[in-house]
């Protein structure tokens, strides 16, 4: 037994694919159609493979290749083991926070038309607002280090782009424009205790926005379908006024205890896709069956039933542009003088390099160790032979191959 789902998405795809390019073809972007493509094959005959050995009882299963696309849910885990072994050496022995930055539901159309635009300047508002804020000495007074997730999605699928930032607790001193001190000594937040979250609330709506218009007034934003009317003069910046006023989501959660519970989190978090395949249930008469958490009623799990077309076309819309980076670093963990800032930190903390890497022991890396026979359940697998890729699988869909 190899543990796979009785249900995948590659499975919705090949099914209906094609109903999907029918409904929404004319609308889907390039980096869509190749995700249904690559999903569709992987694992597949379509592209090629090997074939493995048994050295017990002769067994001569056949294992086809990955597609690597980083929305596959069966490729993501393999991405994120590989990730995490570089990112452990940039631990610090410290608390780390969790803060959760939001944008509005009424900026989430405006996102979906120019997601590299909108997601980069989550990005950029979200962290700018973090360093400025506890740069502040009536705050912190210290520059942190931060790891920031993109994640566009909710439980049901509906698109919901929020940035999960992993804070260290506490940063090197520095100024109120971010500039260490010429000597600068390790700040620790409170126990317990990050940055006021109503102010990190308001600086952030003030610079997104901000942003927001900048783009717009640059001509770099899109607006089109039912944004269309935004293109009409004074149009765009009345659209954007209640939004100046409400309040915007910025949630704090618990503090981590320390590096190992943040290394838990980054390997179950920061290559996630927008639905695993355990979570599928069922497919039958064209609806798809998946489980969901209802966070309005405590978490409580429940069963959700979409139509096949309506599930693609859900899953899709957290498809990233084409080289979007979607795990970014900031601050001490910048990569101009990341190794530099943490040697620092590190050295303030009256900790080495050599017991931080200890640290290393929880990371889930895959083994090297060869592959149990999934037929005697004894054997180990060796490869004895390539498969050449295979005829296109992914045209069942209706996908080109451009």
């Amino acid at each position: 037994m190899d543990g796979r789902p009785a249900l995948e998405v590659a499975d919705v795809i090949r099914a209906h694919g094609v109903d999907l390019l029918a409904a929404y073809g004319d609308v889907l972007s390039a980096a869509q159609r190749r995700v249904l493509r690559d999903l569709a094959a992987c694992r597949t005959a379509a592209l090629g493979g090997h074939v493995q050995a048994c050295d017990r009882c002769g067994a001569r299963p056949i294992a086809y290749n990955s597609c690597r696309n980083r929305h596959c849910p069966k490729c993501a885990g393999s991405q994120a083991a590989r990730w995490l072994e570089r990112e452990v050496s940039s631990l610090l022995p410290v608390e780390y926070h969790h803060v959760v930055f939001t944008l509005p539901a009424a900026l989430a159309p405006l996102a979906l038309q120019n997601p590299r635009r909108v997601y980069g300047l989550l990005f950029r508002a979200s962290q700018a607002t973090l360093q400025e804020v506890a740069a502040n000495p009536r705050h912190l007074g210290a520059a942190l280090g931060v790891v920031a997730v993109l994640h566009t999605w909710g439980q049901n699928l509906h698109h919901h782009p929020h940035v999960h930032a992993i804070v260290t607790g506490g940063g090197l001193s520095c100024d109120r424009a971010g500039v260490l001190d010429a000597a600068p000594r390790w700040v620790s937040c409170r126990p317990g205790f990050f940055l006021p979250v109503r102010v990190l609330s308001r600086l952030f709506r003030g610079k997104f926005l901000a942003g927001l218009r900048r783009a717009w007034e640059a001509g770099q934003l899109v607006c089109a379908g039912s944004l269309a009317g935004l293109a009409a003069a004074g149009a765009f910046g009345r659209w954007l006024a209640p939004l100046s006023e409400s309040e915007w989501v910025v949630y704090s959660k618990p503090p981590f205890g320390g590096p190992e519970q943040v290394l838990k989190y980054l390997a179950r978090y920061t290559h996630r896709v927008a639905l695993s395949n355990r979570r599928l249930l069922a497919l039958a008469d064209g609806v798809v069956s998946f489980r969901a958490k209802d966070y309005a009623q405590g978490g409580r799990s429940q069963v959700l039933r979409l139509s096949a077309v309506e599930f693609l076309r859900r899953f899709l819309q957290h498809v990233l542009p084409r080289g979007f980076v979607k795990v970014r670093h900031y601050g001490l963990l910048a990569n101009r003088r990341r190794d530099e800032l943490l040697a620092r930190s590190r050295w303030l903390l009256g900790v080495a390099r050599a017991e931080q890497a200890a640290t290393a022991t929880t990371l889930p890396a895959a083994s090297a160790e060869p592959r149990r026979c999934p037929t005697c359940g004894v054997g180990r697998l060796r490869v004895i032979g390539e498969l050449p890729r295979g005829l296109a699988e992914p045209d069942a869909v209706g996908c080109d191959s451009s």
